[in-house]
């Protein structure tokens, strides 16, 4: 049987024997497109060349490219381990075409590879071809049957709709029409009975799509009308888990040697069989599929969190726990201890898990311990809110609630539903889905933006930075569209070259002006950001030139871009600092440069000491005194600046091309604007140092004026302290003596507090009532709620049979207590907790508690005595019935 890493390089090589050049992946984590989080396809890596924004480097390209499907268009998450083929992470191999081969050469490799190479059976192969779609005036592809009609038979060639056949960047953007290659892996009884060809595209798991062939000739625009590419190109992808499974014999992508080696580990670190339970198998199926998931992004740089990318990775590993706590009885971190041996599977192609091995083995450690605490809270929750369901009599607990363990403890409607069958319960299915579509709605309207076309005014082939010599530089818009965002109008401009960094790397955007000398005086145009997108330099304005065609003089804030580049300087020298004093295990896992601070993310398996910091801090400081200057290596060979010495970040993309930034025996791949020299930077203070997740280490910083502002307030804090203290002696002598003082303040208040506290329980006394052969104390105060109890608890002790209803209002908050002795619970049937969430009402609140002790607070300060006279009536209706 063919290996899967042997099938990885039999696709390299056959492609490379083709003229194709072989490129590595991508990142899966993307770091500056402001359209995706993650890599899911391919293609995502030459965008700016679809788009026309960068020439491209070779005409013929081949890889396997690392992906990710988990939301918006692509969402195959839901499907994950539930069916055998769908995955998070998955491999796709694929090679391009830019303006070179077309449908010919793209149909007669694909069919030479899997049959020829591959020896897959010709006639379990089909291939579709787009059928045409009147609507955007789009014929049959007739070129592309044409082609397969040389290699396949008519009844194994199928017509294709356009949601199967025309494949689309997004909403806007190149696309194309499509070829797919699917694979009828039936047996041969099977087939006998009904025709593969009944089954395409019909979501069978035996008759799957392996290869798609996309043939990109149109740009569809804005208005949804589309136009002709200048240069037609080939996209292909082709699924490496599922190519696995048809060369292997195989009917599921987890029964390859893929997958296999993990599940095996997984059933015997379980002690759970696989292949003997629909749940058990469905389980191990998505620990390990989100186990590649997991690893790869910590890999690329993203650790879990609960924003962006980080929350996405945070919600597949909290998927893949709860499974396995559920389904494989796993209450302790588990996944983790899986790492070795998908290092083992995908390490030698993949040489980053290797390097990167106790990192990532220590944040999924972390976070499923973390995970774990927090479900153990949700399913007390869950327990209360069943004791209260079944206590009323309900059938099904409220659809909110579910959400709410769904959307704060991480509960899938699944998992509660599981677990109140358990107690004969059911979820309210219609509530729980108004409240998941209005977050959903919400979260849309947030991050709405409507995007008109670019408005082309020149051939602006591939655009030129000149911002690391120039700041100001007379420019020409060459194309520029509206974008409206919660209701605001901005304008896109870009230039033919631009002296404006665009935000990436961890640096922000430059800001500035664009200016032109007009007859009617000046026109200024503020630049308010500048991003990356798609290999472009977009600057962001609130206003659109009056004639955009004209010249401009673009001028760079260069106050502000200094301060930024201090900054960035001074995350290398810290940098190297960090590895200096705690070694050279650190690495940068992210960074954050602006003009007002500085954050720096690296890996470090503890806090760094005081003393660490300081040393840390004096080195910086060292190193800015010796006025280094910036030593600049542009568009060098990536092997000579690693020969140089350049630090390189994990999961940052970089071309064969690269820039070394050094500063005496630091150096590093770098993008990013720096200080002529150290000593621009003045000064460096850090200012905190926090933990980011398991084994990465956040440090933030000010340097320049910010490190004189930050110096210069705690200066000003500590004259305001002595002058407050009007004393000769230090301001740590006079703080270590207004601290005695005040100990000795809250032993005497505490003291007096006691002793008030019992004669006002001794006026209580005096003042109870006897209800038949019990005591009653009804009692209005305003003390806090916190003495109340400690008052309640110490009759508690003191009587056998007592009841206490206590109301107050303490910072315009009423508040209601009721405590009954064990004695009464069950011989009246008495009950605190429902008698104050019933009295609570007439303060407009609600509470609750245990059955001898519960307290309530309101809104209504006024409601307050009517509260503390229904608990009462309530009580003694009680007591009658009895």
């Amino acid at each position: 049987m063919m290996k899967s890493a042997e099938i990885r390089q039999k696709f390299l090589d056959f492609f490379k024997a083709k003229s194709h050049v072989i490129v590595p992946s991508a990142p899966m984590v993307i770091k500056d497109d402001p359209t995706l989080m993650f890599t899911n396809a391919g293609m995502n890596q030459f965008k700016d060349i679809f788009l026309g924004n960068k020439a491209p480097q070779y005409p013929r390209v081949a890889d396997s490219q690392k992906c990710l499907r988990v939301s918006g268009k692509h969402n195959d998450l839901e499907e994950v381990g539930r069916d055998t083929y769908h995955h998070t992470m998955f491999e796709m191999l694929g090679n391009w075409s830019f303006g070179d081969y077309f449908k010919k050469e793209a149909i007669a490799y694909a069919w030479e590879f899997l049959t020829e190479v591959m020896g897959l059976d010709k006639d379990r192969l089909y291939a579709t071809v787009f059928e045409g779609y009147e609507a955007d005036g789009l014929a049959v592809d007739t070129e592309a049957r044409h082609y397969w009609s040389g290699f396949l038979p008519e009844e194994q060639i199928l017509f294709g709709t356009k949601k199967d056949n025309f494949w689309e960047m997004g909403d806007t953007g190149p696309c194309g029409p499509c070829s797919e290659v699917h694979i009828d892996l039936r047996s041969e009884e099977e087939r006998r009975k009904k025709s593969g060809r009944e089954l395409v595209n019909r979501d069978h798991p035996l008759v799957i799509e392996i290869w798609n062939l996309v043939f990109m000739q149109f740009n569809r625009k804005a208005d949804g009308t589309l136009e002709k590419l200048p240069n037609t190109h080939v996209d292909t992808g082709m699924g490496f888990e599922r190519l696995c499974m048809a060369v292997q014999g195989k009917t599921s992508n987890y029964d390859t040697d893929v997958f296999t080696p993990i599940i095996d580990r997984i059933a015997l670190l379980s002690g759970v069989p696989y292949g003997k339970s629909e749940n058990g198998d469905v389980a191990m199926r998505v620990v390990a599929d989100h186990l590649r998931t997991i690893a790869f992004s910590i890999a690329d740089g993203q650790l879990p969190s609960n924003v962006k990318a980080g929350y996405v990775i945070r919600r597949i590993l909290r998927r893949a726990v709860r499974y396995a706590y559920t389904y494989l009885n796993q209450k302790e971190a588990f996944i983790y201890r899986l790492f070795p041996v998908l290092v083992e599977v995908m390490g030698e192609h993949y040489p980053e898990l290797k390097s990167q091995r106790e990192l990532i083995e220590k944040v999924i450690y972390e976070e499923e311990n973390a995970f774990l605490r927090t479900l153990e809270k949700g399913i007390k929750l869950l327990d209360r809110i069943i004791e209260k369901t079944r206590s009323e009599k309900l059938q099904a607990i409220p659809g909110e609630v579910a959400f709410e363990l769904y959307d704060t403890y991480g509960f899938p409607l699944d998992l509660t539903e599981l677990i109140l069958r358990e107690y004969g319960l059911a979820v309210d299915h219609e509530e729980f889905r108004k409240e998941l579509a209005a977050q959903k709605e919400r979260s849309r309207s947030a991050s709405a933006v409507d995007t008109d076309d670019w408005v082309e005014l020149s051939p602006d082939g591939e655009q030129e930075f000149v911002g690391y010599d120039h700041t100001e530089l007379e420019v020409k818009i060459t194309r520029y569209r509206k974008i409206t965002a919660k209701g605001k109008t901005w304008y896109h401009l870009v230039f033919d070259k631009t002296p404006f960094y665009g935000e990436g790397g961890g640096q922000i955007g430059d800001s500035g002006r664009l200016q032109r000398a007009g007859h009617g005086g000046d026109e200024v145009i503020r630049i308010v950001d500048t991003k990356k997108e798609n290999g472009l330099t977009v600057h962001l304005t609130e206003q659109l030139p009056a004639d955009p065609a004209a010249l401009f003089t673009a001028v760079v804030d260069l106050h502000r871009r200094e301060l930024i580049a201090d900054n960035h300087t001074a995350t290398h020298l810290l940098d190297h600092a960090l590895r200096k004093v705690l070694g050279e295990h650190v690495e940068q896992k992210g960074s954050y440069v602006s003009d007002e601070y500085l954050r720096f993310d690296f890996s470090h398996f503890q806090k760094v000491t005081d003393e660490e910091l300081q040393e840390v801090a004096a080195e910086v400081n060292r190193l800015i005194r010796r006025n280094l200057p910036l030593e600049e290596h542009r568009g060098i060979p990536l092997a000579h600046a690693r020969e140089m010495g350049a630090l390189a970040m994990f999961g940052e993309k970089y071309g064969e091309s690269v820039r070394v930034v050094k500063f005496g025996d630091s150096a590093e791949l770098c993008g990013g604007t720096h200080a002529k020299a150290t000593g621009q930077i003045g000064f460096f203070k850090i200012t905190g140092e926090t933990s980011v997740s398991a084994g990465v280490r956040r440090i933030e910083a000010v340097t320049a004026e910010r490190a004189e502002e930050y110096i210069q307030n705690y200066f000003d804090l500590f004259k305001e302290l002595r002058e407050m203290f009007k004393s000769n002696r230090s301001i740590l002598e006079n703080v270590t003596v207004l601290l005695k003082e005040n100990e000795g303040l809250r032993k005497d208040v505490e003291k007096f507090e006691a002793e008030s506290l019992r004669l006002f329980k001794e006026s209580l006394k005096k003042e109870q009532k006897t209800v038949g052969d019990l005591h009653l104390i009804v009692k209005q105060a305003d003390i806090p709620a916190a003495q109340v109890k400690d008052l309640a608890f110490q009759l508690r002790g003191e009587y056998d049979r007592l009841v206490l209803i206590m109301g107050g209002v303490t910072d315009h908050k009423p508040h209601l207590t009721v405590m009954i002795t064990d004695a009464l619970l069950k011989e009246y049937n008495l009950h605190a907790g429902q008698i104050v969430k019933e009295a609570a009402g007439e303060m407009r609140g609600g509470g609750g508690g245990q059955p001898f002790f519960a307290t309530a607070g309101g809104s209504d300060p006024d409601g307050m005595e009517r509260a503390v006279a229904k608990a009462e009536k309530l009580i003694r209706a009680k007591l009658n019935a009895e």
